[in-house]
């Protein structure tokens, strides 16, 4: 998908693409000529999401990937953010769902007033230390170097 050699925009290569979105995605449209306005809620995110994903980015920043959609919509959006990680692109996701976080993510970090948390790995913290960190307490939590309690 792109422009043509005169600049202008590649009509049967953009229809092609998002006929590569709908198939991939599930997307619920009356075909890859349907206007944005025509979709559902769920399936416009569907859409935008697989439209980003199978564009290759080397750096993809994601907020609420499965907002609206689905719970297998939202597996199989997160198995392609997982692919896409796992082909070596960046991916920062931002979510108010925890166990998306924890699903998708490596390293977390909380934000809360305005203040960052530390980046910690996924695996060396656990919930009751996230709860703390949404909750404003960063000094509370150990650095990422000390042992922790498994998560729950």
């Amino acid at each position: 998908m792109g422009l043509d050699p005169q600049g202008m925009i590649d009509r049967s290569g953009a229809e092609s693409f998002a006929q590569t979105i709908i198939k991939r995605f599930s997307v619920k449209a009356l075909g890859p000529r349907a206007l944005a306005g025509s979709l559902s809620g769920g399936n416009l995110q569907k859409f935008i999401m697989g439209r980003e994903i199978l564009q290759n980015p080397s750096v993809l920043v994601i907020c609420q990937p499965t907002w609206g959609v689905d719970a297998g919509s939202a597996a199989a959006i997160h198995q392609a953010i997982i692919d896409l990680a796992n082909s070596g692109s960046a991916v920062i996701v931002i979510s108010q769902d925890l166990d998306e976080l924890l699903r998708l993510c490596d390293r977390l970090a909380v934000i809360n007033s305005g203040k960052l948390s530390a980046s910690r790995k996924v695996n060396d913290v656990t919930v009751d230390e996230l709860g703390l960190l949404m909750g404003g307490h960063h000094a509370a939590i150990p650095s990422s170097g000390e042992h922790h309690a498994p998560r729950a």
